[in-house]
């Protein structure tokens, strides 16, 4: 931590000054260093992770990210955006901000919660406020469900009261035992507290490839009827993909109370990606790497990724989740 490292810096200065002050006196500055740390949060802050924000949210700064970063996902950009400075810009929320995430593998859920972790606090992911669960790792076996509960509801309960504004992400929720994600229905219901704790200013990100089917049914009808996806509009599959994830029976959310209950505030549908789309995050990767933008490589690479429907190869079975190794092949040439 980087206050310890300046308190023994000046510890280690020490016996330079010492000859100049006299210990008590000395001692007594010590003290009234640490205790100026103590006493001023503001002054804490700036040389270590507090809990809150890095900065006052710029809505500009998220949407610059999500426009740079995420790529053919309109709906997610717009719904993002104003759900999640909408909630940092209230003062006094009534619940906590809860959003699930949809679709297929490579489309971009990953990202945008690490987007939003890195727009709320300096180290994003790494924060000691952001907590992510993946439930084939931290829950992997159906028979201990109830000890899952108990570990996951104190581990909830003790990080909000270390730090309101902490942010939960849960991924691979279509791989959770069914009942087990009910365990956290009290924190993110309409209560000011719940045993002593207000959770009302958490954030709970849920990631899943559940309901991807009705996404694509969507997607491809729009683009069979030679309608662009951007005209896809939210209302066009929101109450769908909820139906469709609360009946579907590998998914964590199977007839789930905080659907039943209606406390989660957005469905997000992430749609598959297209040629165009794959393209985009080629040359986005070529560039991170510190390589001239080819557009040759670009669509050599496109190329060899996989498209469905079979007879049609209208969007990418991956999405840009492979992108960087098959870009590996191209630049060894």
């Amino acid at each position: 931590m980087k206050l310890g490292r300046a308190v023994l810096a000046l510890l280690l200065l020490a016996p330079w000054v010492v000859r100049a002050v006299e210990p008590i006196s000395l001692g007594l500055a010590l003290a009234g260093v640490l205790t100026g740390y103590i006493s001023y949060p503001r002054l804490y802050c700036l040389f270590a992770e507090c809990c809150g924000q890095k900065r006052s949210l710029s809505r500009e700064a998220l949407q610059k990210d999500l426009d740079k970063k995420l790529f053919g996902q309109h709906l997610a950009k717009k719904v993002i955006l104003n759900a999640v400075s909408g909630f940092l810009s209230n003062p006094r929320p009534k619940k906590p901000l809860t959003l699930s995430l949809h679709g297929w593998t490579g489309t971009g859920k990953n990202f945008v919660s690490k987007i939003i972790a890195e727009n709320i606090y300096e180290g994003g992911l790494n924060s000691d406020y952001v907590h992510l669960f993946v439930a084939t790792l931290h829950f992997p076996h159906a028979s201990n469900i109830t000890l899952y509960k108990d570990q996951l509801q104190l581990w909830i309960r003790g990080n909000v009261s270390a730090c309101a504004r902490s942010i939960f992400i849960f991924d691979e929720m279509d791989k959770m035992h069914a009942g087990l994600i009910d365990a956290i229905k009290p924190f993110l219901d309409y209560y000011d507290v719940v045993d002593e704790v207000s959770y009302q200013k958490a954030i709970f990100i849920f990631l899943s490839n559940a309901g991807a089917e009705r996404i694509t049914d969507v997607a491809l009808d729009f683009w069979r009827r030679g309608k662009q996806r951007e005209e896809i509009k939210l209302k066009d599959m929101e109450h769908a993909l909820s139906v469709s994830v609360f009946n579907n029976r590998n998914s964590g959310f199977w007839h789930s109370s905080l659907i039943d209950r209606n406390l989660i505030d957005y469905f997000v549908p992430f749609l598959p990606l297209e040629y165009k789309h794959l393209k985009m995050c080629i040359r986005v990767e070529m560039q991170a790497r510190g390589y001239e933008v080819d557009e040759d490589v670009i669509s050599r690479v496109a190329e060899e990724m996989t498209f469905f429907p079979k007879e049609e190869r209208v969007f990418s079975d991956k999405g840009c989740k492979t992108v960087h190794t098959k870009l590996d092949y191209y630049l060894d040439d």
